[in-house]
């Protein structure tokens, strides 16, 4: 059996570990987008605050590690995807070619630049790979004025690295007005806004984003920022041009079904690229978390060895340390309509809790500013527990989660 494997992120390394593991004699082919080692994106913001150095962000510790499991690693950019019958090729954009059995899609995302001109200029890098990473640090120096264009969870875990370095930071929240908007109630975005200002950030919540010229400098509507160095971190998009023409279903990413198949036969998708099962509503979503990728990953090879390992789905659940502030999400923490939901906040001492209900059963939630409550939670909602009489003290305190978490497992 011949198994191709396009990207090298966590869901491609694990499904190459996957497939070798259960199928000691198959060809294997590990295809990464970039130079090097396989490395890990969440490790960026250790390499900038010099927690850890390049080396740190590998995947797997060995260098032969790929090699030592016979799993052939090759560079470069896939053009197109030609399905078969019985399987296909890969076109790369050296002009080889590359047959496949099973191919499995786990390009993850690349950063979606605003529509501004100058994003192409000296001085203006995403937040993404490890060349912005290097990037980045040349210019992180004390003193240094960094403009972050977005507010997003791309731009708030670069943050803390930033300030830590002693820059001088200007967040753009966007259109919006309000920073973490995707994962965070208004309520919560203050609250993080409220802690970064006082860490000497500067959220700008208001005005119009209309060019970058050279220097670099930011011109707004209502002002023009100098900078150092502006980083874009205005989302990203899935990695899927490559896809085209081949009858694959795209919508947020690559649709696929429990079984982590796409409408193409032989073809997989795993990890960000793809639009999986959510474990709280059972509709198909990206859930853009590496534990997510690594499980698409395991289940993906499983499938393309012909064993049906069907996914149950994956929890959304994000977790941010912004400068030192710790929030956490879970599942549909906006609420479901006709839903309950309570809140408790404690904003002197920078603390938040939200708890979502469908009926009895807790299926969302955020806290800020401490996490003793974060396993509590995340075992309620996976388990659908019904909460009973729980669910009114809950309702009254939300504090008392570990403890609704507790007698509900002891009672069985």
């Amino acid at each position: 059996m011949n198994f191709v494997i396009i990207g090298a992120g966590s869901a491609g390394v694990r499904a190459a570990e996957t497939l070798r593991e259960h199928s000691p004699e198959a060809t294997i082919t590990l295809i990464s987008g970039e130079p090097g080692e396989p490395y890990s994106r969440m490790a960026i913001p250790y390499i900038l605050n010099g927690a850890i150095d390049e080396d740190g962000a590998r995947q797997r510790r060995s260098h032969h590690y790929l090699q030592e499991l016979g799993i052939r690693y090759v560079h470069g950019k896939v053009i197109r995807v030609r399905p078969g019958p019985d399987g296909g090729q890969v076109d790369m954009e050296d002009g080889s070619q590359l047959d496949y059995d099973q191919l499995l899609v786990a390009t993850g995302s690349s950063p979606s630049l605003p529509p501004l001109p100058g994003t192409d200029l000296p001085g203006v890098v995403t937040c993404w790979t490890l060349e912005d990473a290097r990037q980045i640090a040349a210019k992180l120096v004390p003193g240094a004025r960094v403009v972050m264009l977005g507010a997003g969870f791309v731009a708030g875990v670069c943050m803390k690295s930033l300030v830590g370095s002693g820059a001088k930071l200007s967040v753009i929240a966007g259109r919006s007005g309000q920073i973490l908007r995707s994962m965070m109630t208004p309520v919560g975005s203050c609250m993080l806004q409220r802690w970064l200002e006082g860490r000497g950030v500067e959220v700008i919540t208001t005005g119009r984003s209309l060019r970058i010229e050279p220097g670099p400098k930011l011109v707004m509507d209502t002002r023009t920022i100098d900078a150092d160095l502006i980083i874009l971190a205005t989302g990203v998009t899935s990695n899927v041009s490559f896809l085209e023409g081949t009858g694959a279903e795209i919508r947020s990413g690559v649709v696929i079904d429990e079984h982590m198949r796409t409408t193409v036969p032989h073809i997989y998708a795993a990890g960000d690229v793809a639009q999986g099962r959510d474990f709280s509503t059972g509709e198909w979503v990206v859930h853009a978390l590496q534990p997510t990728a690594t499980e698409h990953g395991r289940f993906a090879a499983l499938n393309m060895l012909g064993q049906n390992a069907a996914y149950r789905g994956s929890l959304s659940m994000n977790v941010l340390d912004t400068v030192g502030l710790i929030s956490h999400t879970f599942g549909l923490w906006q609420g479901l309509e006709g839903g309950d939901n309570t809140e408790v906040v404690d904003e002197a001492n920078f603390i938040y809790t939200r708890l979502c209900f469908d009926e009895d059963q807790l299926v969302g939630a955020i806290t800020i500013g401490h996490s003793n409550h974060v396993g509590a939670i995340r075992g309620l909602i996976q388990s659908h527990r019904h909460l009973g009489v729980w669910k009114e003290r809950l309702m009254a305190n939300p504090q008392l989660v570990m403890d609704a978490f507790v007698e509900l497992n002891l009672g069985g």
